[in-house]
């Protein structure tokens, strides 16, 4: 998570001036604390602040546009219904992603069937390795094969570290475990990859 940025000190001030990031942060616990109020139009800017992101996220740990959708909505339910439970410890985009990854986390183990992901190859870095027999089309289907074949906290894992970009800490806060078990998590996700891609 990054530091709040400061700016040089006014001269004979004494004090720091806040930088964007500071002046961002205090506007969104402004709105939270508002929407914790009751205030609905402050929510409505919140989920206008957050929602594309939430939405990546779902639409790559769910099977569809459709499934992503129903996952966006209910994470912002859930939000809205247990905003009082948000203390500011962690930044308000934080919270929504766990609660959009435990949704999802859930939704999947709920099916029998693991959901469908859709990624560009190059997504994941060098995830195939010189091993891949496959390119083009070909390599996105084995992919996609392989990802929906990965257990869910090993794709949930490799999703936010790979392609979202979290840091193994970040991960480790969001889903609940410590990250040194994130960094297994994703070494095992993209052993299995590899395996599934080389076969």
């Amino acid at each position: 998570m990054r530091a709040l940025a400061l700016a040089t000190p006014v001269s004979g001030a004494g004090e720091a001036v806040p930088g964007p990031d500071a002046e961002r942060r205090a506007e969104e616990r402004a709105l939270v604390g508002r929407a914790q109020n009751g205030d609905l139009k402050a929510f409505e800017v919140l989920y206008r602040q957050h929602v594309r992101r939430v939405f990546g996220l779902c639409w790559r740990l769910a099977s569809d546009d459709a499934g992503a959708e129903e996952l966006v909505q209910e994470t912002f339910v859930r939000a809205w219904s247990n905003l009082a439970s948000y203390r500011g410890e962690a930044p308000f985009a934080s919270w929504l992603y766990r609660l959009a990854l435990n949704l999802a986390l859930n939704e999947r183990r709920s099916r029998k069937r693991a959901p469908f992901l859709t990624l560009a190859p190059d997504e994941l870095g060098n995830v195939a390795g010189p091993t891949t027999r496959t390119s083009g089309p070909d390599l996105w289907v084995d992919l996609e094969r392989a990802l929906r074949a990965l257990p869910p906290r090993a794709r949930a894992v490799i999703v936010l570290h790979d392609i979202e970009g979290h840091k193994h800490e970040d991960i480790a806060t969001l889903m609940g475990m410590e990250p040194g078990t994130s960094k297994s998590q994703l070494h095992r996700a993209r052993r299995l990859l590899r395996e599934a891609l080389s076969t």
